[in-house]
């Protein structure tokens, strides 16, 4: 069976604990949606096509007259995702927006392009604030679950430094020129070099 973008979140999920897709997706929001996003519109369909596969069973489970279906992960389901755990291709692959604005950020007079790095360095803190929260509340997450939430914080304290740390470096030089619409030879020599 062909994998989704949402078919290792599903069944990983689901290897802790029945779940409808309700719970699924307020666990999504609250974890993996920091480094891996799954929609509504992407949860409910990957159910629907991974239990006709037999990889997860769904029970009709209402809840206060409102129709609910629970989901549990088969032995099929299992062995999927621990195929998927030991697959013979990892791939870290950043999509980063904030990243790309900084890389074409020569475009722009030089404190409106300051800004996009303050932009940022505000886009690590409320994400250290949110994790930091997450870490605070009560019991423990499974080792593996808390690497990924330490991988966060480490991460996003690590992005305000480098901010704070470029922010002074480029106040302090001198403010280059209205930006003009030349390309830099430094980024047409990248693009030369990527396309070698």
């Amino acid at each position: 069976m062909n994998q989704t973008a949402v078919t290792p979140v599903v069944l990983g999920l689901l290897s802790h604990a029945p779940r409808s897709g309700y719970d699924i997706k307020a666990i999504v929001d609250r974890s993996t949606r920091f480094f891996w996003a799954a929609s509504y519109g992407q949860i409910y369909p990957e159910l629907r096509r991974l239990e006709e596969a037999g990889l997860i069973e769904g029970e009709d489970a209402p809840r206060g007259g409102r129709g609910r279906r629970v989901y549990r992960l088969t032995q099929a389901g299992h062995d999927a995702l621990v195929e998927w755990l030991f697959g013979s291709t990892v791939t870290i692959e950043l999509r980063d927006e904030s990243l790309l604005r900084l890389f074409f950020a020569d475009a722009l007079p030089h404190e409106q392009a300051l800004q996009l790095l303050e932009g940022r360095k505000k886009g690590h803190e409320e994400y250290l604030e949110i994790l930091r929260a997450i870490d605070a509340r009560p019991g423990e997450d499974p080792p593996f679950t808390d690497l990924v939430l330490r991988w966060g914080i480490e991460f996003n304290e690590w992005g305000v430094r480098w901010c704070n740390e470029h922010l002074e470096r480029l106040r302090n030089e001198r403010k280059r020129p209205e930006a003009s619409l030349a390309t830099p030879p430094s980024v047409r020599a990248c693009f030369t070099r990527a396309s070698v």
